[in-house]
């Protein structure tokens, strides 16, 4: 294992591991002392087509010797290009391009608050979760549902109304509380929150009381979209459409990109000087989102993901059900969340001197989110790295 790095003019936002990538190709990377490391994390769910890619590096290499970046003060035909295929692909009818999953949520609740303002209302609510994240601006660390976030920047944004997941009771409960709601707004599955995943009888009652009042029902599919689950979108294993949906991560395979995907009810509360990114929509960061699209497709990977998903599920539940400690496995497709009866943060570290990079979330849930390319060869090698780590973690005797 590498010494730390110092870093001493950066600040220390980050709690980092004791390595530096330098180089990858498919689901592997090196070190900058040439250790290999199997991906399953893919950058948090941002590398969907995994590294060095030989259909994206040569059309990015093409993009970036034409025209990098062009101001939104004229028209962008790639950025037409890229919408098309997500208003496509999601039923949805216009798109709005930025360049992270927390500036895609920031502008759906900036949608929200001027919907509600539309409508007459001055001080406008929105539906959120415990256990969300939504990121880390003063409004969407607001809508966030964890403390931890929170802590050190309030006085919070306020508008919020939280509720548990997959309790329609205390939705309704809101509904005949809180006159001001404009909006529900939710992660399909919640990535940070520990892999919890809204049940599709639940989203189908969530959009038709949307429909009963009038709300816009928001999807955060910044983590879960983009193929992850087997499906474009996460929300489509429910047969539901959202109002609004939020994308980022794999959008872009690594070049910056987030989106916001809206239908007929928001397509058009925001117009001209309401809302604006100087990055957003650059030709690069839209060329790497067609280029993403385009490879997905052609190499079907949307099957692979729910294949692999199922594969990685099966053969996990199969060699941690027994043990005990071993809570359950949630998720779908390659989004996939193993909680223990324990803290287990140590495991992040264990792996990667395994040779395996994976995330540990709400303290207790091992997350792996490998590439959409990942092979039944690599799956199976994740699973013979990860098992005895977790067997042995569970027969250590548990901190006081």
């Amino acid at each position: 294992m590498n010494a730390p790095v110092s870093m001493p003019h950066v600040m220390p936002t980050y709690g980092r591991l004791p390595i530096a990538l330098s180089h990858g190709e498919g689901c592997r990377v090196w070190d900058t002392d040439g250790r290999e490391y199997l991906d399953g994390l893919a950058g948090i769910a941002v590398n969907t087509l995994g590294h060095k890619h030989p259909k994206l590096v040569p059309a990015l290499q093409d993009q970036i010797s034409k025209l990098i970046h062009s101001c939104n003060y004229y028209q962008v035909p790639l950025q037409e290009e890229l919408a098309r295929m997500l208003v496509e692909r999601s039923g949805l009818t216009n798109a709005f391009f930025c360049n992270s999953g927390l500036e895609a949520n920031e502008a759906a609740l900036k949608i929200a608050r001027k919907y509600g303002h539309d409508k007459g209302i001055a001080r406008p609510e929105v539906v959120v979760y415990e256990k969300a994240f939504h990121g880390r601006s003063i409004a969407t660390l607001s809508a966030t549902g964890n403390v931890k976030v929170q802590q050190g920047f309030e006085p919070l944004v306020e508008g919020f109304v939280r509720v548990p997941l997959n309790d329609m009771a205390a939705l309704e409960d809101v509904a005949q509380t809180h006159p001001n709601v404009v909006a529900v707004f939710l992660e399909v599955i919640q990535g940070e929150g520990g892999i919890n995943a809204a049940r599709n009888e639940y989203l189908q009652a969530v959009r038709k009381l949307c429909d009963e009042h009038g709300w816009l029902l928001m999807l955060d599919e910044v983590q879960c979209g983009m193929g992850r689950t087997g499906k474009w979108f996460a929300h489509q294993w429910a047969g539901i459409q959202p109002d609004v949906m939020p994308l980022a991560k794999g959008l872009g395979s690594g070049v910056p990109v987030g989106a916001v995907v809206c239908g007929p009810k928001a397509a058009s509360v925001l117009q001209a000087g309401n809302h604006g990114s100087t990055f957003g929509g650059n030709p690069l960061a839209m060329r790497a989102g067609v280029e993403t699209i385009k490879i997905m497709e052609e190499e079907g990977l949307l099957a692979n993901a729910e294949r692999m998903g199922q594969h990685l599920k099966a053969a996990l539940q199969r060699e941690l059900g027994p043990l005990k400690g071993f809570v359950e496995i949630r998720g779908q497709g390659l989004m996939l969340g193993i909680e223990l009866d324990r803290p287990c943060g140590v495991l992040l570290t264990r792996a990667l001197e395994a040779g395996l990079l994976l995330s540990v979330t709400a303290d207790r849930v091992i997350r792996l989110l490998p590439p959409l390319i990942i092979s039944v060869a690599e799956a199976d090698q994740i699973v013979a790295i990860l098992v005895p780590l977790v067997r042995q973690f569970l027969n250590e005797p548990v901190p006081a």
